[in-house]
C-alpha cells in the first residue's frame, strides 16, 4: 500500500468496540396539507413527519391502496404549537415569510435555518414547511422594539424637550420684546420659564424658548407624517439576507467509520468493506495529485453501537467536515444527530433504508430507495417504450420479490393510458405468440428477477426470434442481471435486452480499465467478481463528495448538481427529500444489450 506525505491517515482500529385538492387546511384543523411528489410512499412520507402509516391512512381512507404524484394528503398534526416541538406549515396561496414570521412570532432567520431546501425560487403554495419552536433565539421582535437603547433614549430626550431654542438675554430686552422676537405669548414664555413669573430679567441668564401653540401642532402633524412603517419585505430580500457566504476549505478534514474486523462470521460483508476503503484510498490519493488537501481519519466500528460511539467522543470528531458511513442501520441514528448537531456532512453509502434522511439536513443517501428508484424506472421505461406492447411474463416460479415493482409498473402504464398484457410461461411458446403484437415492438418484463426465471423464458423467446424473425422483440430486466451476463451475454444481445440499474460499469470503458489496472497495482488483486464492485463504490463516492467540499466547500449542497465527475459504476444524481430534511441519489441507467451486439449504457439526463 502507498502512504503518502500530504495527506493525515490515522488509523484507529479502536478496541471493544447504529386525497384532497385544497390546501387551507393548517394547524388549527389539527392537520396540514401534504402534496405527495415522484418516488414518495406512505412509508417516507409518515417517517418525514415522524407520524404512522396508520394515522395517514385514517385521514386519507384508501391511501393504503394508492397514492399518486400530485395528490394532497392530509397529515396529523397536534393543534398545540405551545409544546417546544416544530410544526409543519402548508404555504398558502398570497402567504410570504414576512407574514410567516409574524404569524408564528418567530424570526424569518429562524425559519430559513430550519429549512435548507426552501429558497425564493421554491416558495410557492402547496410547499410543505417546518416551523422551529420558539426560544429566546428564534423568537420575533415587532419592529418598533428592536430600536437600540440609544436610539430609545435620543427618543425620550427629543419627547421631553418641550422647547425649540435658548435666549441668551441681552441688556434692555423684556418678556415682551423676547415674545415678540419669537412669536410666542409671554404666558407661553414664562410657562417655559417659571422664574420669570416676577418679571425680572438677568442680563446674560439663559431661557428657553418654546414651541408657540401653532409650531407644536405642525410639529406634530409633521411627526406623524414621517412616522415610520414597517415594510414587508419581500422572499428575494429575506434569503438574500441569510443567504451564507461561500467559504472555501483549505484542507478538508474527513473521516471513515466502517466495520472493519467483526467476530469473523461476517467474512463477505468485511472484504467488502476493506474494498470499498481500497478504493476510497485511490481516490484521495488522485485528489492530492490535483492539490487537494485531505486528512482522512479511519475507524473501524466493528460493527456496534459501543464502539461507534465511543469514535464519535474523540475530540477530533467534532472537527470533521465530512464522515462516510455508518454500513447498517445499527448506528445510524447517533451518528445522524452526531452530523446534525455539528453540521457535519454525513454519506451514507451502503445502506438501502435511512429514516433519518427525511428529517436531517446533513445525510447524502447513495442507494436509493426503493420507491424512488422505481418511480425514476418508470419514467424512463415510458419515455424509451411509450407506443410498445408490454408484456409481462410469469415463469411460474413462485418468486414474489418483484411484486412491488410489477404492481407499481402496471399502475404507471394504466395512469399512462398505456395498455399492458399478462402471461404465463408454459413449455411452449404458443401462449407467448398469442400476445405479441405484429406491428408493434414488444418489450417483455419476467415478474420476476431470479436466474431460474431466465432459464425458462429465455429459450422460448430465443425460439420465437428464430422462427419470427419479423417480430420486434425486446427484454427488460433487473440490475441483478449484471451477475448473470457470463451465462446469458449471447441470449442478452440475441433478445436485445435491457435492465435497469443505478451502478453499472462496461469493463471496456477507459475508465474502468484504467482503475482495475491501478488497483491491481496498488493492492496486488482483483477486486472480488460482485455487483457493485466496491473498490469502485469506494473510489466514485469519495472522488464527488471530497471534489464538491474542494470546489465548493460550506455551499457544496446548493451546487451538489453542478459537481462534475466521471463515476467508474456509480451514477450521482441528489435531491433534497424535502425542505428540511437530506439527500438521496435518484440516479438510475439502463444498459443495452443490442442485438446489433452493442453494448450501451443509456444516461436519460
Amino acid at each position: 500500500m502507498k502512504f503518502f506525505k500530504s495527506i493525515f491517515l490515522a488509523l484507529a482500529f479502536t478496541a471493544g468496540s447504529s386525497f384532497v385538492t385544497n390546501i387551507q387546511a393548517q394547524t388549527e384543523t389539527g392537520y396540514f396539507l401534504h402534496t405527495v411528489t415522484k418516488g414518495q410512499s406512505l412509508y417516507s412520507i409518515s417517517s418525514m413527519y415522524n407520524v404512522t402509516i396508520s394515522e395517514i391512512v385514517r385521514l386519507n381512507p384508501g391511501s393504503d391502496k394508492q397514492i399518486r404524484e400530485g395528490a394532497a394528503l392530509k397529515i396529523p398534526q397536534a393543534i398545540d404549537t405551545n409544546t417546544g416541538k416544530p410544526i409543519f406549515h402548508t404555504i398558502q396561496s398570497g402567504e410570504t415569510l414576512y407574514r410567516l414570521s409574524a404569524k408564528y412570532n418567530i424570526t424569518a432567520e429562524a425559519i430559513c435555518k430550519a429549512n435548507p431546501g426552501l429558497s425564493s425560487d421554491n416558495f410557492r403554495a402547496g410547499q410543505v414547511i417546518v416551523i422551529p419552536a420558539q426560544t429566546d433565539h428564534t423568537q420575533n421582535i415587532p419592529v418598533e422594539e428592536k430600536k437600540t437603547e440609544e436610539n430609545k433614549k435620543e427618543q425620550e430626550a427629543e419627547q421631553n424637550k418641550g422647547w425649540k431654542d435658548m435666549h441668551k438675554v441681552a441688556r434692555k430686552e423684556t418678556i415682551f420684546s423676547i415674545s415678540r422676537e419669537y412669536g410666542i405669548t409671554e404666558e407661553e414664555l414664562i410657562a417655559a420659564n417659571p422664574e420669570l413669573k416676577n418679571g425680572k430679567l438677568k442680563k446674560g441668564s439663559f431661557i428657553f424658548i418654546p414651541y408657540s401653540k401653532a409650531e407644536l401642532k405642525e410639529k406634530e402633524n409633521k411627526e406623524k407624517k414621517e412616522e415610520i412603517k414597517p415594510r414587508e419585505i419581500s422572499n428575494e430580500e429575506i434569503f438574500s439576507q441569510n443567504e451564507e457566504k461561500l467559504k472555501k476549505i483549505k484542507t478538508i478534514n474527513a473521516a471513515v467509520m466502517l466495520p472493519f474486523m467483526t467476530d469473523g462470521t461476517k467474512k463477505d460483508n468485511q472484504m467488502r468493506m476493506v474494498e470499498y476503503y481500497e478504493g476510497f484510498l485511490m481516490a484521495v490519493d488522485s485528489l492530492k495529485k490535483q492539490g487537494i488537501s485531505i486528512n482522512l481519519y479511519t475507524y473501524d466500528t466493528k460493527g456496534r453501537t459501543a464502539t461507534a460511539n465511543s469514535i464519535l467522543a474523540k475530540k477530533e470528531m467534532k472537527n470533521m467536515d465530512i464522515i462516510f458511513g455508518p454500513a447498517n442501520n445499527e448506528n445510524m441514528g447517533e451518528m445522524a444527530s452526531f452530523a446534525e448537531k455539528n453540521d457535519i456532512k454525513l454519506v451514507v453509502p451502503f445502506a438501502p433504508k435511512v429514516d433519518e434522511v427525511f428529517k436531517n439536513p446533513n445525510i447524502f443517501q447513495i442507494n436509493t430507495p426503493q420507491s424512488y428508484l422505481y418511480s425514476e424506472v418508470y419514467e424512463h421505461f415510458i419515455r424509451k417504450f411509450k407506443n410498445c406492447n408490454v408484456i409481462f411474463l410469469d415463469a411460474q416460479t413462485g418468486d414474489k420479490e418483484k411484486d412491488e415493482f410489477i404492481n407499481g409498473m402496471k399502475d404507471e402504464l394504466k395512469n399512462q393510458s398505456i395498455s399492458y398484457k399478462n402471461c404465463s410461461v408454459t413449455g411452449n411458446i404458443n401462449n407467448i405468440v398469442s400476445v405479441i403484437d405484429t406491428l408493434r415492438n414488444n418489450v417483455f418484463i419476467p415478474t420476476s428477477g431470479k436466474s431460474m426465471a431466465l432459464t425458462k423464458i429465455i429459450p422460448l423467446l430465443t425460439q420465437i426470434r428464430k422462427e419470427k424473425p419479423h417480430y420486434q422483440i425486446n427484454m427488460f430486466g433487473y440490475p441483478e442481471w449484471q451477475t448473470f451476463t457470463n451465462d446469458y451475454l449471447a441470449s442478452f444481445y440475441e433478445l436485445d435486452t435491457y435492465f435497469y440499474s443505478s451502478f453499472y460499469t462496461n469493463n471496456l470503458f477507459p475508465e474502468a480499465i484504467k482503475f482495475t489496472q491501478s488497483y491491481r497495482r496498488w493492492f496486488s488483486k482483483d477486486m472480488a467478481n460482485i455487483y457493485p464492485k466496491y473498490g469502485m463504490l469506494g473510489f466514485d463516492t469519495a472522488y464527488f463528495f471530497l471534489k464538491g467540499l474542494a470546489l465548493y466547500g460550506n455551499k457544496m449542497e446548493d451546487n451538489i448538481s453542478s459537481v462534475q465527475v466521471t463515476p467508474i459504476q456509480t451514477g450521482f444524481k441528489f435531491e433534497r427529500v424535502n425542505n428540511w430534511g437530506g439527500f438521496i441519489n435518484r440516479k438510475v441507467f439502463f444498459v443495452h444489450f443490442s442485438k446489433d451486439y452493442e453494448l450501451i449504457k443509456l444516461d436519460f439526463e
